[in-house]
């Protein structure tokens, strides 16, 4: 079982990646949209590949 800690550390930027592909989205005809969504996907991807590489390392 992982630890809170643990959880809220993924939690946190994935639902801020998340937020800001929904802003991202809605503003998606401007350039700080898309920009937004960039940014929200990547932060996402980055977390996920973190934990990957956190776990290959143990």
């Amino acid at each position: 079982m992982i630890s809170m800690s643990t959880f809220h550390a993924m939690l946190v930027p994935i639902l801020a990646g998340m937020i800001m592909l929904a802003v991202g989205f809605n503003f998606r005809d401007k350039n700080a949209g898309v920009f937004g969504m960039w940014i929200g996907m990547l932060t996402i991807l980055a977390t996920v590949v973190i934990k990957i590489l956190a776990k290959l390392n143990e």
